[in-house]
């Protein structure tokens, strides 16, 4: 009798979260929606879009005569894209993304759960499928997926270090990778070099706490990590910042030049800055990525 009761307690408690992070979710997502116009662009579809003056290669029937015969020039009648787009997120919620520094900033889980659920409501309002990376939950559209999506941001997974999930990737589709990128680089190697090779681009958006940029530690200090499986103590914490920020520098470096190599594209926020900037950087990122 006691497990079905905990396991109700259990769930319970944690349908209990789902409603403030989609609050939260959709609260930025309203606020990147009052100041942008969409994601409409040319290209095969019903709805009248805009005019536009004729080009070399455009062909007679593309060309608007009534709108042509006001003027002296000729001009081409556009239609919007109409053809959803797959986007495939995967969030980092390993036990290094539980870390904050103080108080007063969220941990860089709740960052991340919180953008990536509130991108995947913007796109989802546009008319585009959103899922996970693998085989857990296929893109598609509706507030239901919204609802999906935040049950499974709702979890979290004991390893020290997430790995970005590769499988199953959607050819062509687009992606957003939202991690602190700290673990295991050939990893997100790895992922992004399979995304390549199917036509996938996107974004690798790096979340760090303010202090894994400053290094602001002195004296005697044990670094342990939040998964408690590695554990380094020193007596000279000031000694190991020129040597640590080196690396974080070159780690930053490495992913910049994959995603060059790759077609993607690469982001740091800190959790002090505002989520809103956070949003608009990748709302604007994987519309790049469309390549229309």
């Amino acid at each position: 009798m006691n497990q079905p009761r905990a396991l109700r307690g259990r769930a319970e408690a944690e349908a209990a979260r789902l409603p403030p992070l989609l609050a939260r979710a959709e609260h930025l997502a309203g606020t990147v929606l009052l100041g942008e116009h969409g994601r409409r662009r040319a290209g095969q579809g019903d709805d009248f879009w805009q005019y536009r003056p004729e080009q070399p290669g455009d062909s007679q029937r593309m060309i608007d005569w009534r709108r042509s015969a006001r003027g002296d020039d000729r001009f081409v009648r556009q239609r919007e894209w109409q053809i959803a787009q797959s986007v495939m997120l995967w969030v980092d919620q390993s036990a290094a993304m539980s870390f904050s520094s103080g108080k007063d900033l969220p941990p860089k889980a709740d960052r991340a759960r919180l953008i990536a659920l509130a991108v995947a409501i913007l796109l989802i309002r546009g008319g585009e499928r959103v899922g996970l990376t693998g085989t857990l939950l296929p893109p598609r559209r509706g507030t239901a997926q919204v609802e999906r999506l935040a049950d499974f941001f709702g979890r979290d997974d004991s390893c020290d270090y997430g790995v970005p999930e590769h499988r199953a990737m959607i050819p062509n589709a687009r992606a957003l990778f939202v991690s602190d990128f700290l673990g295991d680089v050939s990893e997100v190697t790895l992922a992004l070099t399979k995304a390549a090779d199917r036509g996938v681009r996107g974004a690798l958006f790096q979340i760090l706490d303010p202090s894994e940029e400053a290094f602001p530690f002195q004296g005697r200090t044990i670094f342990e990590s939040m998964g408690r499986t590695i554990s380094h103590e020193t007596l000279k914490a000031g000694d190991l910042r020129d040597r640590y920020r080196d690396r974080l520098a070159a780690r930053k470096a490495e992913l910049t030049q994959l995603c060059a190599r790759t077609g993607w594209q690469f982001h740091t926020h800190h959790t002090d800055e505002s989520a809103q900037s956070a949003l608009l950087w990748i709302y604007r990122a994987l519309d790049r990525g469309t390549g229309k």
